[in-house]
């Protein structure tokens, strides 16, 4: 297994930002949002809308918007520690004309300042994979989401090997530039294995198998 080599926490330059909005996110974008929906939505769901969701590591807000286009009634608190993606998230979410529905906030997902139980829904792609130690960051989330919510937390999955980290990079960054390339190959080489994630959902009191992997590239944490 290919030793974890960890990101800086926060991209927070206004070149980084660009360069991450830049990169064509949307396939990701569109199948995140369509395995939440499938967690999220129920029958028997609570009738108290709109709903409330907490999404960590929002970067430029790309997944709420792609969320509110689906007509879902919920108001969305976008989250992210660095200022320069939350300038490009709130033009993004200007642009769209969901100002009222979804609020990009600077917030440390170490320790946040909601009460617990706040949220219907917490959501979150690609935040733990900067963090050097992710259960600080799975137990604030775990803390502000009500109980019965959907708790739905997706990464990247290291591989277990340089050549498959390089296979990985060749397949889906075919059409990036050599500075996205760069940032794909380290966020794969900080990512966490599959076994790790479910060693910190079993810290939570969950059941480890409801951390499983969901792509040759992703693991997803869904309850």
């Amino acid at each position: 297994m290919l030793d974890r080599i960890l990101e800086p926490e926060v991209m927070d330059s206004a070149d980084e930002a660009l360069e991450y909005d830049r990169m064509d996110h949307s396939h990701v974008n569109r199948v995140f949002v369509d395995d939440f929906l499938s967690a999220f939505v129920r029958d028997d769901m609570p009738n108290r809308l709109p709903y409330r969701i907490f999404d960590a590591g929002t970067g430029t807000a790309l997944i709420p918007i792609e969320l509110l286009k689906r007509g879902q009634n919920v108001v969305v608190t976008a989250s992210d520690l660095a200022e320069s993606m939350l300038v490009i998230a709130r033009q993004n979410v200007s642009a769209a004309g969901l100002g009222q529905l979804i609020d990009p906030v600077l917030r440390d997902c170490k320790q946040l300042p909601d009460t617990d139980a706040s949220y219907d829904a917490v959501i979150s792609n690609s935040i733990i994979h900067h963090i050097p130690d992710p259960l600080i960051v799975l137990r604030e989330l775990w803390r502000i989401l009500k109980p019965g919510g959907t708790f739905f937390i997706r990464d990247l999955m290291r591989p277990n090997d340089r050549p498959s980290l390089e296979s990985l990079v060749a397949r889906y960054a075919i059409d990036a530039n050599d500075h996205q390339r760069r940032m794909f190959r380290e966020s794969l080489h900080a990512a966490l294995s599959l076994d790790e994630v479910r060693s910190l959902v079993a810290e939570l009191g969950l059941p480890p198998e409801s951390a499983q992997a969901t792509s040759d590239r992703h693991w997803t944490i869904r309850v």
